[in-house]
């Protein structure tokens, strides 16, 4: 049984019978009359388990976008259904509001629809929906909460397409689907034309110039239908907070913008989520097919406070490529994890395999550097200052190995490896 603020009103209105009648038997007798009317005003009302409850939520959504779920409540009951719904979400659902008013006559129903706007990417769960009803006076009434199970799917939020138009007309130019055609070691052969006053005499054909009398050159396009393998570190580095997000989360909108621009050059993609062990895997989906299936993949990662297991990461880099790829590796340049687990293995993996590894640096640590307006900040910024040397120390020796090292800002590392990535192709090195 529940009661309600006109019950604590009643039995405060037996205050003035008191001052009246100052007595024991006043008291009592007043609190009878509030119990009794308490007590049919419950009997009176429906029974919130005659009470037919369903929950529609779309499939998924993009974290930050707006998404509605729709109780349909119907009263199976024979009385009138007055009372509160309550339809509970995970806190990050972000359910405002959550609570519904109700007045149903028997086999009515009604749609009663709740904002969901999610904080946090992955499976946010619906809790227990409560229905609350009241009798005829409003005084009490019974309460039931019934399990309605319901999940909604937060995707990525993938901020970083914003970017995607402007790499998408640079790999236009190197494809020679623009004005502009590119040769490089290492690039396809297209088609022949006509010499024009700039073009690079290295590219002269000359026995198709004897043949024709004029002179033709080749023009060449960047290689295709090439091997994107994506590893994205999930151990206790990505869990690390950069900004008001983990670094985990810059580095899957990484890898969102690289396989959107690496499907439309038409190469192959395929990505690994692994600590020490792999955590999930997107492979065989291209085209159209990609980037949700990247997406729905990426959702639910969260970080693991483990270690990252290099030499299994490497394993699963040679179990799924035979031939030379382009290895992108989404981890942190933290000097101490990549000196005791990286910086054994990526050598001879950088051999066989063109390798990039994508970091996140700490916005914070720039504006520490700065500080010196006491001891503390003085102190603060040597310290930042000593970790950014670290840090490149431990990148020049990434690159004494054959990597490439992308360090970036948390907004900024998406589209710099999205960069890297097409000079990589124009220059013929995947």
């Amino acid at each position: 049984m529940v009661v309600t603020g006109r019950a604590v009103a009643l039995a405060g209105v037996g205050a003035l019978a008191v001052l009246v009648l100052p007595a024991t038997v006043t008291v009592l007798a007043w609190a009878l009359v509030v119990v009794l009317a308490c007590g049919l005003d419950v009997a009176l009302a429906a029974s919130p388990r005659r009470v037919a409850v369903r929950r529609d939520v779309p499939g998924s959504v993009r974290l930050t976008q707006a998404a509605t779920c729709t109780l349909t409540v119907t009263n199976v009951g024979p009385r009138r259904l007055r009372g509160l719904v309550r339809d509970a979400w995970q806190p990050s659902a972000g359910a405002q509001p959550d609570r519904h008013r109700l007045d149903l006559p028997p086999g009515d129903g009604a749609r009663l629809r709740t904002p969901l706007l999610p904080t946090r990417r992955g499976d946010r769960r619906a809790d227990l929906v409560t229905v609350r009803t009241l009798g005829p006076l409003g005084l009490a009434g019974r309460q039931a909460s019934l399990d309605v199970p319901a999940r909604l799917r937060v995707l990525p939020e993938f901020a970083s397409r914003r970017h995607l138009p402007s790499r998408l007309a640079r790999l236009r130019e190197l494809d020679g689907r623009s004005a502009v055609q590119v040769r490089g070691a290492g690039t396809e052969f297209d088609s022949l034309r006509e010499y024009v006053p700039g073009d690079d005499v290295r590219s002269v054909d000359w026995r198709a110039t004897a043949r024709r009398a004029d002179v033709v050159v080749r023009t060449w396009r960047p290689e295709r239908d090439r091997r994107v393998l994506l590893v994205l570190d999930t151990s206790r580095t990505s869990a690390g907070r950069v900004g008001d997000a983990p670094r985990l989360d810059a580095s899957i909108e990484a890898a969102l913008l690289l396989s959107a621009l690496a499907a439309r050059a038409g190469d192959r993609v395929e990505l690994v989520a692994f600590d020490r062990r792999v955590r999930t895997r997107v492979v065989g989906a291209s085209g159209p097919r990609l980037l949700p299936a990247m997406a729905d993949a990426l959702a639910g990662v969260e970080p693991a406070l483990v270690e990252t297991d290099w030499p299994g990461a490497v394993a699963q880099v040679r179990e799924r490529l035979s031939r030379r790829a382009l290895v992108v590796l989404l981890s942190a340049l933290e000097p101490s994890a990549v000196e005791q687990g990286l910086l054994g293995v990526v050598g001879p993996l950088a051999q066989r395999h063109q390798v990039v590894l994508a970091s996140v640096q700490d916005p914070e640590a720039e504006t520490l550097r700065q500080g010196r307006a006491d001891v503390s900040e003085v102190f603060d910024a040597a310290a930042a200052e000593r970790a950014g040397l670290e840090r490149a120390a431990v990148a020049v020796r990434l690159r004494q190995r054959g990597v490439e090292v992308v360090d970036a800002l948390p907004d900024d590392l998406a589209p710099a490896l999205a960069d890297t990535y097409l000079r990589l192709k124009a220059a013929g090195r995947l």
